[in-house]
């Protein structure tokens, strides 16, 4: 569905549901290749509780997706943004100028990602490697679970967890060589 250069579309306002907070399903189409704009009046009782990462469903015809993000307020405009990269927008089916729907929700994850059962065994099974893994940055624990969720095959993800979990042992912890051998 293709519109006219009104980038948002506010479709409801958000509520809190219980403890935790989510927003209405609202109409967002991107601003440039890879973000989005959320709505002030979306996105406030976030900021102002202090949830800057947010899980994330987006719609786009027959298909859906569930992702994590940081929302980030623009200093120059004052808008909030959030990333929203090719392979998100792939995995929608998004051509150019299309609209599409999102719905945020409290990040209750501890990681601000989900930590792929592999790994889950591997640090279950190396609580020295693990301790060494919860002393990094939340920003490095998310880049070594992210590296291990982006590969297929089961056996990978254990391979280089392991490979992972000797090089914290070793002293490493940029993200970037954590993963070598």
């Amino acid at each position: 569905m293709q519109k006219s250069l009104s980038f948002v579309k506010e479709i409801s306002n958000q509520e809190i549901i219980g403890k935790l907070m989510k927003s209405d399903v609202f109409e967002v189409g991107l601003i440039d290749r890879y973000h989005l704009t959320i709505p002030e009046k979306i996105f406030q009782p976030f900021a102002e509780a202090k949830h800057h990462r947010v899980k994330v469903k987006g719609f786009h015809q027959n298909k859906s997706i569930k992702f994590y993000a940081a929302v980030k307020k623009d200093k120059n405009t004052g808008d909030y943004k959030m990333m929203f990269g090719k392979r998100l927008q792939k995995e929608l089916g998004l051509l150019l100028n299309d609209y599409f729907n999102i719905q945020l929700f409290e990040d209750t994850s501890k990681y601000g990602v989900d930590v792929p059962e592999e790994l889950d065994a591997v640090f279950k099974s190396d609580l020295e490697a693990f301790n060494l893994f919860e002393s990094l940055t939340a920003g490095k624990k998310r880049s070594i679970i992210y590296a291990v969720s982006r590969y297929k095959n089961s056996q990978t993800k254990i391979d280089k967890a392991l490979i992972m979990c000797k090089n914290l042992k070793l002293g490493i912890t940029n993200p970037m060589q954590l993963f070598k051998t």
